[in-house]
């Protein structure tokens, strides 16, 4: 069956900078250290041993530096229910209305729409519910139980070169064509996914992103 040309695009966005004018998972982070106090040493020490061990392991900084290790000893229902608070109490007033527009847009002219993110899984998929997302692709492993360890091994991680493959399977598996789809993101990390859409949207920027934004000719956008 041939899709019309609508059902051949897709938004794809990040969230914590682009949609959202905060950190998701740090929002989180912090309540979770508010109600369980005894949890501020312990999240501390597991994320500098996590930080050291991915540094000496060969990972980047940039990737050591996101290691898990401040949600150790957490349980995915405990992140699952708080999330599901933190989202519309907290979050959903951090999203700029410029968004909110945006996505009202991409949604009238029949486009599908996908959050591709490194925020926590229960994180995201809580916030894609209230951003009405089609489809959301956050950190986490596909069985969530039991208590969260502060590593990732398992996990899927849509992070930087990680959004790539994440973006591309979706699109095949939905029949989009990518260069008639849209990236939408805030840092240069963000910048490997946007740059196999064929709209690519800076949002925010960051400097690096905006140099990278203006050299290659992308749309900026400040989103208030």
């Amino acid at each position: 069956m041939l899709m019309s040309e609508e059902q051949q695009v897709a938004a794809y966005f990040d969230l914590d900078g682009t949609l959202l004018n905060a950190s998701s998972e740090k929002t989180l982070t912090g309540v979770l250290a508010k109600r369980r106090p005894w949890r501020i040493p312990h999240a501390t020490l597991a994320w500098s041993f996590g930080t050291l061990f991915g540094l000496l392991t060969g990972k980047s900084p940039y990737d050591a530096l996101r290691n898990r290790g401040h949600l150790s000893l957490a349980s995915w229902s405990v992140l699952e229910r708080y999330s599901d608070e933190i989202a519309p109490r907290i979050l959903e007033p951090r999203i700029s209305q410029r968004a909110w527009e945006k996505i009202a847009w991409h949604r009238e002219q029949g486009h599908r729409l996908v959050l591709v993110t490194a925020t926590v899984a229960p994180m995201a998929e809580a916030m894609g519910r209230i951003l009405g997302m089609d489809e959301v692709y956050g950190c986490g492993p596909s069985k969530r139980d039991g208590l969260l360890s502060g590593s990732e091994r398992g996990w899927s991680v849509p992070r930087r070169k990680g959004k790539v493959p994440v973006v591309e399977l979706d699109a095949k598996e939905n029949g989009h064509d990518l260069s008639k789809c849209y990236g939408y993101g805030n840092t240069l990390a963000d910048s490997w996914f946007m740059r196999i859409c064929g709209h690519a949207i800076a949002v925010n920027p960051e400097s690096s992103l905006r140099s990278f934004a203006q050299q290659n000719k992308w749309e900026i956008v400040e989103w208030p």
